[in-house]
C-alpha cells in the first residue's frame, strides 16, 4: 500500500501562485508516474499534470504554461507549482500516484480561486 499525504491548498486571488505538495509512504518502491488531477463541483475528475520516474512530463492544455510538476524521487515527493491562476482553476486537487498497475489516490486538497 501507498500512502499519500497532500498539502498546499487554499484560497487565492486571480493571478496569484500556489505550490501543492504530495508525499509518498508506504510500499514506496517501484513507483511508477506521479500526478495531479482535479474535480471541479458538477465536473468529472481530470488531469493536470503527470511525471514519470525519469521525469518525462505531461500537462493538460489548460494548464500548459502556468502549471509546472516536478518530482523529488528521494523523497517520494511530487510538487505542483501553480501560476496566473484563473478561477477555472478552482477545484479539490488530487495526488495520484502509480505503482505497477494499481492507483493510488491523496485525500485531495481544495483551491479555490477568487476573483
Amino acid at each position: 500500500q501507498v500512502q499519500l499525504v497532500e498539502s498546499g491548498g487554499g484560497l487565492v486571488q486571480v493571478g496569484g501562485s500556489l505550490r501543492l505538495s504530495c508525499a509518498a509512504s508506504g510500499s514506496i518502491f517501484s513507483i511508477g508516474t506521479m500526478g495531479w488531477y482535479r474535480q471541479a463541483p458538477e465536473k468529472q475528475r481530470e488531469l493536470v499534470a503527470s511525471i514519470t520516474r525519469l521525469h518525462i512530463t505531461n500537462y493538460a492544455a489548460s494548464v500548459k504554461g502556468r502549471f509546472t510538476i516536478s518530482r523529488d524521487n528521494a523523497k517520494n515527493t511530487v510538487y505542483l507549482q501553480m501560476n496566473s491562476l484563473t478561477p477555472e482553476d478552482t477545484a479539490v486537487y488530487y495526488c495520484n500516484v502509480r505503482r505497477y498497475d494499481e492507483d493510488y489516490w491523496g485525500q485531495g486538497t481544495q483551491v479555490t480561486v477568487s476573483s
